[in-house]
């Protein structure tokens, strides 16, 4: 069966605002939807099939931080998502730094990262943009030897693929045998960064505050980045990388928030932009979805 390769607006007048009306891509299999649920994904285990599959694809990734720190609705930042992506992808408006993005001639493939479903945060906000869209998703979980729960924790809601963290490494590396040592070392060094960062914060703290300062009892010790960062900060750049190379150059990437923390794992994507493994006209930033949709 042949996917269509254009969005389906549906909006119904008596209840949807006419600047909300969902965007669907329907694929023509005996009329049925797109995003109907599937079980169980297809493990794309061989680096061949993996890559003749995903090239097959427009992929588009989605950061922003959990539900720990974003606790908006995800429907509300879903509906801003989709329209702006339709802005980026069809609209005779964009400006010619966007060009690239526009006219998508592939099915479009939501990239997922592993985050089990919460109700709010990036892994409820993930889920409805698909649904929203109406696409499939593609999973992809840490190896059990570097974390045993990602992949059993992971939503599997809509998926269709799914891909293990070792299988895009290798990807990489038969692209290019030193990206990947180049990306871990350049985490590496974003890491001590942070670390500098986190202990002049907590120095200042304590020099601010007297009541804390002058009273042993009440100190808190300073407490580092935690080590799973680096795993975590891996996967996503890894998987940016190497959908980008899989796609032959093609990667839509949006983040969930106007300020994205300086000590969270999605902070990590400017070492993807350094590094030229992402380009700045592959971001569709918040608070650009916003200035374009009021």
């Amino acid at each position: 069966w042949a996917p269509i390769n254009h969005f389906v607006v549906y909006h119904n007048i008596t209840t949807d605002p006419p600047i909300t009306a969902s965007l669907e891509i329907y694929n023509q299999r005996e009329g049925s939807s797109l995003a109907m649920q599937i079980s169980p994904p297809k493990l794309l285990k061989d680096i061949a099939i993996l890559r003749s599959t995903l090239q097959q694809y427009h992929p588009l990734i989605i950061e922003g931080h959990g539900s720990s720190r974003d606790k908006r609705n995800a429907s509300l930042v879903s509906q801003r998502i989709v329209q702006s992506l339709h802005q980026r992808w069809y609209s005779s408006n964009s400006d010619s730094e966007t060009k690239s993005h526009r006219d998508i001639k592939r099915p479009i493939l939501l990239i997922s990262q592993g985050d089990p479903l919460e109700p709010t945060g990036i892994s409820a906000i993930t889920n409805q943009v698909a649904r929203d869209l109406g696409i499939y998703r593609c999973l992809v979980t840490l190896d059990e030897d570097i974390d045993p729960e990602h992949s059993i924790k992971a939503d599997r809601d809509n998926v269709q693929y799914e891909v293990k963290y070792s299988r895009l490494i290798e990807l990489l590396s038969e692209e290019d045998e030193g990206l990947v040592p180049r990306l871990e070392n350049a985490i590496d060094l974003e890491l001590e960064k942070m670390n500098e960062r986190k202990q002049q914060q907590y120095e200042e703290s304590m020099q601010n505050n007297n009541s804390i300062k002058n009273n042993e009892k009440h100190k808190t010790q300073f407490r580092p980045i935690a080590d799973w960062y680096k795993d975590y900060a891996m996967l996503q750049e890894v998987t940016k990388s190497a959908m980008k190379i899989a796609s032959g150059g093609e990667l839509t990437l949006v983040h969930t928030v106007d300020e994205i923390s300086d000590f969270s794992v999605t902070s990590f994507y400017r070492v993807g932009l350094e590094l030229g493994l992402v380009d700045r006209g592959d971001i569709i930033s918040y608070e650009a979805e916003r200035n374009n949709l009021l």
